[in-house]
């Protein structure tokens, strides 16, 4: 490459960048303003182990420590909620330049041109950072586990990358570090060795180095880590809960029918919630065994895909790789949430602007209009998503709208009523969660209380 080739492709890709992050930055203006929500209140604001850093400190061991150190140090900023969201905004954006980075390597490694490349990787990082299913791990403060997990788990990946590339060890090594350092945020990344081995499958003509390399420091720190977490008492306990939530017969249904939701919210923009309540899956159904073998199709397909096209398979396997720690052999108590689908739509992204850019390989700015359209669209919905986070009550209609089954809504909505001062409405979302579910002990408790008065100040909260 000519040094007048080598300054263009440099000037597209910073130029590409400033695109990226302009349009992050647009999308999620509006989450600066939003409030506390759900989980942020136990977790966060009245949690006394994140007030600051000594107590952060004092707390230790504990479980996800790197993610509870982020909110110690944000709370002793004292800039409350915005500061959160700030944090959390400038992780997102960080995130979708690595997106572009990795989807950059991806796409040169398949003999495509530099610039037709750069498009392919723009597109697909666009769609990635702009999707409204985003959110979730976004604006949703508690989110921060998915999005700083990403965070360290994008780094490692691109360090392994880079080390291959230029046959240097130490950037595999730094790689090691930093998939270690995603464990200590959310459990979640210990898929990062099998994504390594997903890259190296296709090594070939475009890596200095050829072949398979097995990524053995990161094995190595994947099993001091199940050491570290079966010597956690906390660990055991989870552990205990998963597997005792429901049967594997229910589990291997239940998951089914979560995967085919989270697959259905890639394109149902309209349906997109904080807390769906999905149901546990007892009985074979003929949609369940249908998105089964859907999901089960797909696998095989991305198999086959290895050695005849690499793009295909590196996209199905990547959205079902980082999909399988939370849907499954472990049973979770939620069955599925959007901010699952925040690194695994990386490879739907990617395919999506391969496609489009096949669909039109002699027109490349015909393919990124309406790349660019799509971007559009989904910034769009982004921005409108986060007006639900605004406000407690905003943020619980909307669910309870989608979600008209889930008491545990319907009792949240009520508790932002009551600490509105608007009993009434208070009271009737009250009994439509104890009409749902009798027995919820919650909600018989917040009405009792809201009809003696007693419910108007929320515990601890500043």
């Amino acid at each position: 490459m000519s040094a007048a080739a080598g300054r263009h492709e440099a000037a597209w890709s910073w130029a590409s960048a400033a695109v990226i992050a302009f349009s992050v930055a647009s999308a999620y203006a509006g989450s600066l303003r939003a409030t506390f929500q759900f989980d942020d209140w136990r977790v966060i604001v009245n949690e006394p182990a994140v007030v600051n850093v000594p107590a952060w400190w004092a707390s230790m061991p504990g479980i996800r420590p790197l993610l509870k150190l982020s909110y110690a140090l944000n709370n002793a900023s004292g800039w409350g909620a915005t500061g959160f969201h700030a944090v959390n905004l400038v992780l997102h954006a960080a995130n979708s330049l690595m997106i572009f980075a990795l989807l950059g390597r991806l796409t040169l490694r398949e003999g495509i041109e530099p610039r037709r490349a750069q498009a392919i990787s723009l597109m697909g990082a666009l769609l990635w950072a702009l999707h409204p299913v985003q959110t979730e791990a976004v604006t949703y403060i508690s989110g921060r586990s998915v999005s700083l997990a990403a965070f360290f788990s994008l780094t490692s990946i691109l360090a392994w990358m880079e080390g291959r590339a230029r046959s240097m060890a130490w950037p595999r090594a730094l790689s090691a570090t930093l998939f270690g350092c995603a464990l200590l945020v959310k459990e979640t990344a210990a898929v990062v060795p099998l994504i390594i081995l997903l890259w190296e499958s296709g090594n070939g003509g475009a890596e200095e180095e050829r072949g398979t390399k097995i990524p053995w420091a990161h094995l190595g720190v994947l099993a001091a880590g199940l050491g570290l977490a079966a010597s956690s008492a906390m660990y055991r306990h989870l552990l205990s809960t998963s597997l005792h939530a429901r049967s594997a017969w229910a589990n291997l249904l239940t998951q089914a029918e979560g995967i085919g939701y989270l697959l259905g919210q890639l394109v149902r923009l309209d349906r997109l919630n904080a807390d769906p309540a999905l149901p546990v899956v007892t009985c074979l159904t003929g949609r369940v065994a249908l998105q089964g073998l859907c999901i089960a199709g797909l696998l095989a397909l991305g198999i086959v895909a290895l050695r005849r096209s690499r793009p295909l398979a590196f996209g199905i396997l990547w959205f079902l790789l980082f999909l399988a720690p939370t849907n499954s052999l472990l049973p979770r108590l939620d069955v599925a949430n959007d901010r699952q689908l925040y690194l695994a739509l990386a490879g739907p992204a990617w395919l999506a602007a391969w496609w489009l850019a096949a669909l039109f390989p002699a027109r490349r700015a015909v393919a990124l209009a309406i790349a660019i359209s799509l971007a559009l669209v989904l910034g769009a919905a982004t921005y409108r998503r986060n007006l639900v986070y605004a406000d407690e009550i905003t943020f619980w209609r909307d669910v309870t709208h989608k979600s008209p089954h889930n008491p545990r809504a319907f009792n949240n909505l009520g508790y932002a009523y009551a600490l509105d001062g608007r009993k009434a409405e208070a009271e009737t979302a009250f009994r439509r969660a104890l009409a749902l579910e009798p027995g919820d002990v919650r909600s018989a408790v917040n009405l009792r209380l809201l009809l003696e008065g007693g419910l108007t100040k929320r515990p601890n909260s500043p």
